[in-house]
């Protein structure tokens, strides 16, 4: 089934779901993740806002409305969103990946460098090369290197993150290069592979 016909339909049924159960705060949070991966950002930002509003003991949990707020260009809010995430999941090098990316737009790479929060013990042998991209331990061609080692999954994540390194660093044509092979030639069934889809969306790169 075409892509954007069955968002629209888990759409739909999302809609069905929150018009009986309004007060389910996991309800918002699925449908705000279909309209984020149909491009929808500011809709995607109210229902995780309403979520939140239910139940605000999710918030540190809402890393999905993080990187909503990267690309409806709320950058602080962003990066207070992951900063709060990292309390609750200090593993994650994603979260202080996207801070990183929140605080670049804001503040420029330099100072979102010097403040790159520490984490260890992530699982994904991948997403340590990218930690020590970003911390300006090692290059895009070192990380890319390891992805062809790490099958589907490592070649989508080092070609999404060595993209972004390099939206942060203002090289849009290397950006628009590791992105959009991110998003066609290394699918995954992951929510971040539908962002590199939304990135190339919202760019104008489709």
């Amino acid at each position: 089934m075409n892509r954007q016909i069955l968002l629209e339909n888990q759409l739909k049924h999302w809609h069905e779901v929150i018009s009986d159960r309004s007060g389910d705060p996991d309800a918002y949070i699925r449908r705000g993740m279909v309209y984020f991966k149909l491009g929808q950002i500011a809709e995607s930002i109210k229902d995780f806002d309403q979520a939140e509003a239910l139940d605000p003991r999710i918030k540190p949990y809402l890393w999905q409305r993080g990187l909503s707020y990267y690309y409806g260009e709320q950058f602080q809010a962003g990066a207070d969103q992951f900063e709060i995430d990292l309390t609750v999941n200090s593993q994650d090098v994603e979260e202080t990946v996207w801070r990183y990316l929140c605080q670049a737009k804001l503040q420029g790479v330099e100072s979102a460098r010097i403040s790159l929060l520490p984490v260890s013990g992530d699982s994904r042998t991948i997403m340590g090369q990218v930690y020590s991209l970003y911390q300006g331990n090692c290059s895009p061609d070192e990380v890319l290197n390891r992805g062809t080692w790490l099958g589907q999954q490592g070649r989508f994540y080092a070609h999404l993150y060595v993209g972004l390194y390099y939206e942060a660093a203002g090289d849009q044509e290397r950006s628009r290069y590791f992105i959009t092979q991110a998003a066609t030639q290394y699918k995954l069934n992951d929510y971040m592979w539908d962002l590199s889809l939304v990135h190339c969306q919202l760019r104008g790169w489709q």
